[in-house]
């Protein structure tokens, strides 16, 4: 098979232990591997003074580089690289996630954080994918969200909401058409543009683990394993004035009993729970995993005997099921009411005079004009 030219885009700060497994298991499907390593402001309580990885990554990386990319794939861009002296990137990710847009020279661009992980006859799935579908704008995954170890997902409510990534049923855009004069747009959620900045991520959009012609394809995110991930998140997104999500990555070492364990996330009011997971792990997780049982990564996990005591609680087990039902009804419901709003938004477009369009609020025109626009 000839591999689709794939920019994979990476944005790391701290990114241990998955650091060079990650690499590894993108090398063989790679054009090219662009690492934007380093934080912005409001991750300095997890960052050296000049902005870069307290564990070490960005020396992992140029070792990594010097001993492991044998086809020169791999470029890192730090903050000073791009022009920032004092070594943090400004704003919010959006400036760090442009960086290596900037630079990418494939057909396609693959955003990928460093824990997440596919396996590898899906990542050759998708490459057959994009070799027969040309013209595609975007792909979307869903995911399995680890949490508290190797062994337990968290699923529910937030990861079903169109709040959580911008998309339905709580779908990851992740790889992007890429030409020449293409723009990276915003980091939340991940959105291109063309050259004159209209946004074409929409265009030809493939969700391919809810495409029913085939097995679904997941991502496998890591996020949520080592306490050593997690609990800074909480200063992370408290400085982000979301003080309520601090509160669940802090509560991450806390035992676990049934009320905690129906809200391991409320965002959006939406219930959360741990289920079990027995499937296989992309080869280099299981790599890691081997490293980590014969001491070669000294790395602290949280202890898991109080998600074993809840998953074998028949009580637990008989909320989560009515709280499965629940939440898949909501988002049902949310759905058809986005539908409809989006349906009387295109018949307005249609419609309206524009006398009558002129006497709306700006947004609104703005709105309709760019649904005429598009239907021209």
């Amino acid at each position: 098979m000839t591999l689709p030219r794939i920019t994979f885009g990476i944005i790391v700060l701290n990114g241990e232990p998955f650091t060079r497994y990650n690499l590894r298991a993108l090398y063989p499907f790679a054009h090219e591997i662009i690492i934007v390593e380093g934080a912005s402001p409001k991750a300095a309580h997890v960052a050296t003074a000049d902005g870069h990885s307290i564990d070490g990554t960005l020396d992992l990386l140029r070792r990594f580089v010097a001993e492991e990319d044998p086809d020169g794939k791999i470029t890192i861009v730090t903050a000073e690289d791009d022009g920032h002296p004092n070594g943090f990137w400004p704003g919010e990710k959006d400036q760090q996630s442009q960086a290596y847009a900037r630079r990418a020279s494939g057909d396609w661009l693959w955003q990928i954080d460093i824990d997440e992980f596919y396996l590898p006859a899906d990542m050759q799935r998708v490459c057959r994918f994009l070799a027969a579908h040309p013209a595609a704008s975007c792909l979307t995954f869903n995911a399995y969200h680890f949490w508290g170890g190797f062994n337990y997902l968290v699923e529910g409510g937030l990861f079903l909401n169109h709040n959580f990534q911008g998309e339905p049923w709580g779908a990851y855009r992740r790889v992007f058409r890429w030409e020449p004069g293409f723009q990276y747009l915003t980091h939340r959620p991940p959105t291109l543009g063309d050259s004159t900045g209209h946004d074409i991520t929409a265009l030809q959009k493939h969700n391919l683990t809810r495409n029913p012609a085939d097995a679904p394809i997941y991502m496998f995110h890591y996020t949520n394993v080592f306490p050593k991930q997690v609990i800074p998140k909480g200063a992370y997104h408290a400085g982000l004035g979301q003080q309520g999500v601090r509160q669940h990555f802090e509560r991450f070492a806390t035992p676990l009993n049934v009320r905690s364990g129906i809200r391991i996330y409320s965002h959006y009011g939406t219930y959360n729970w741990l289920r079990r997971f027995d499937g296989p792990h992309p080869a280099l997780i299981e790599r890691l995993r081997t490293d980590l049982r014969e001491g070669r990564i000294d790395m602290p996990m949280r202890r898991t005997d109080d998600i074993e005591q809840l998953l074998e609680s028949q009580q637990y087990r008989r909320i989560t099921a009515q709280l499965q039902r629940f939440e898949h009804l909501r988002e049902q419901y949310r759905t058809i009411q986005r539908a409809g709003r989006r349906f009387a938004t295109r018949q307005a477009a249609t419609l309206l005079p524009r006398a009558i369009v002129r006497r709306l609020p700006l947004y609104m025109q703005t709105r309709l004009e760019q649904i005429r626009g598009a239907r021209q």
